[in-house]
């Protein structure tokens, strides 16, 4: 099976493939706190403090990463019937329908990743919800809005992927 290609949401494909310019303060941000987020009354100034610089800054960097389609968001991942629900969907769409049909799914608040891959099933993302009803009224709704049918795949068996790495060493 191929590898996927990403497609960003929220922001446009980027084309090319250059290695980001980052100060070194902002490797130091992002390569810190991929684990380890302080889950304190004010976690950005925790985060602060520790870099030794103002929260402003720290807010105002990860507001310009974002921006520039660096970082598409800071949160937590959650382990899968912990809290709420989720659930890996999929659509078969025409490649020249995707773009528009990616940008209607990355509408929804609830999903919080997509991907395009090489196969029928060629648009694959992940939604998540308060509860199983919100779950399904969401994907009853992606399929009314794309006018796709989607592939709903519950979790069978859970597998741990630690995504945290070095960035931009």
């Amino acid at each position: 099976m191929a590898t996927p290609v990403p497609v960003i949401k929220r922001y446009p494909r980027r084309p090319s493939v250059e290695q980001p310019q980052l100060t070194e303060l902002e490797k130091r941000l992002l390569n810190a706190w991929q684990k380890g987020f302080p889950l304190v009354e004010r976690p950005y100034a925790e985060i602060a403090r520790r870099l030794g610089i103002s929260e402003g800054l720290v807010l105002k960097l990860l507001r310009k990463l974002e921006a520039q389609g660096l970082i598409s968001r800071v949160g937590p991942v959650f382990a899968p019937r912990r809290v709420g629900a989720s659930t890996l969907a999929a659509m078969a769409v025409p490649d020249d329908e995707l773009e528009r049909v990616a940008a209607l799914v990355n509408g929804f608040e609830e999903v919080n990743h997509n991907y395009e891959r090489e196969h029928h099933y060629n648009l694959w993302f992940v939604v998540t919800a308060p509860d199983e009803e919100k779950l399904h009224a969401v994907l009853e709704e992606l399929e009314k809005r794309t006018g796709y049918p989607i592939l709903d795949l519950p979790l069978e068996a859970q597998y741990h992927i630690d995504l945290g790495f070095p960035l931009w060493c």
